[in-house]
């Protein structure tokens, strides 16, 4: 049975190797939990530390003769190291996309997807270790992104810079650690792990740049658009008169402006416990684009496991196409909600109630 088995890996590499990457990603997904859960930060820890002493041990046996007859733990490292960053992978795809709207985080989900099967393509995998340490790279920066606010209980710019230098300390002291032990070796390493380090770490500074990394840790659960906000001891009460069968708006986001009325922007935040930070609600108005209308700052703190309960209410506003999006101070955003605005006469209406306990 084993020895069928490693006959059929030897003539299906590539196959299982894919394979091991997807059964990663359905793993990951089954076992995805809270991203502040020190369960799942040391599982990440011990998946990251496990990828790269294979990649090392791969690394310093290049160039070796091969054994004759090679122990199963050699035949089988690397189809491990596959499952274990494509678990990875999957779990920061899932994090970046629940922390922004899928229009802001698309690009760079679509980065990781196609890191994901770049990896498969007979090119990619020509490039042998050096492409296995740029995935391994992106992933120790993505963990860092992730845990640093979480351990600060902020962010912003410094934040995300320092996270973003202890993304790169494994690798470099790897890479520091073989030019004591082998110095013949180091040139290859400067090729094939702090090169591949130096671009994805550069690619990271630009997605922050263009402000297109989503703000991990924080999330938006759920927005939405209402004529009235009222706290009670029961939780929010939320007024609207939205028609039954618009299902998939929350709330007034075709909102009947009547004479006295306000338009509440109510949302629920996910934010890691002991996290205090400041977020930017900006009302937005489309004429030949969107226009900024005006921004309300709003403090948050976190730990609640519904997320953290907010809201914005403006009093002066137009008809037209409306949006309201939900940043960080430094500009990426969480979430959004579109709403048409029609500004209407005084007549009678029914306003039915939510409650958010």
């Amino acid at each position: 049975m084993v020895e069928s088995l490693r006959l059929y890996y030897a003539g299906h590499e590539r196959i299982v190797a894919a394979a091991f990457f997807a059964a990663g990603f359905v793993f990951d997904m089954v076992t995805l939990g809270r991203i502040d859960s020190w369960l799942v930060i040391g599982q990440q820890a011990v998946y990251l530390a496990l990828i790269l002493c294979i990649l090392l041990q791969v690394f310093l046996e290049e160039g070796r003769p091969a054994q004759a007859r090679p122990g199963w733990y050699a035949r089988y490292r690397m189809p491990l190291a596959h499952f274990l960053l494509g678990a990875l992978l999957n779990l920061y795809a899932l994090f970046f996309f629940k922390s922004s709207s899928l229009l802001v985080s698309f690009s760079f989900l679509a980065f990781l997807v196609l890191l994901i099967l770049a990896n498969e393509s007979a090119r990619f995998r020509s490039l042998g270790l050096a492409f296995k340490f740029l995935l391994l790279g992106l992933c120790l920066l993505s963990f860092c992104a992730a845990l640093l606010p979480v351990l600060i209980g902020s962010m912003g710019l410094g934040v995300f810079l320092l996270s973003m230098l202890a993304g790169c300390v494994p690798l470099a002291a790897a890479a520091a650690w073989i030019r004591r032990r082998a110095p013949a070796l180091f040139p290859q390493a400067r090729r094939q792990i702090l090169v591949p380090m130096g671009g994805v770490l550069v690619g990271f500074l630009a997605f922050y740049l263009f402000r297109l990394i989503p703000p991990v840790p924080l999330s938006i659960p759920f927005i939405g658009v209402y004529h009235g906000v009222e706290r009670t001891e029961q939780g929010y009460r939320l007024s609207h008169e939205r028609a039954w069968w618009r299902v998939w708006h929350n709330g007034d986001q075709a909102f009947a402006a009547r004479p006295g009325d306000r338009i509440y922007v109510y949302f629920r935040i996910f934010s890691p416990a002991k996290f205090s930070d400041q977020v930017l609600l900006r009302w937005y108005r489309k004429a030949g684009g969107w226009k900024l209308q005006d921004t309300i700052p709003i403090r948050i703190v976190g730990g609640r496991e519904a997320g953290f309960r907010g809201y914005g209410v403006k009093t002066h506003y137009q008809s037209g196409d409306w949006k309201v999006q939900v940043e960080t101070v430094d500009g990426r955003e969480i979430g959004r909600v579109y709403f048409e605005l029609e500004s209407l006469p005084e007549a009678p209406r029914t306003l039915r109630m939510d409650l958010d306990a």
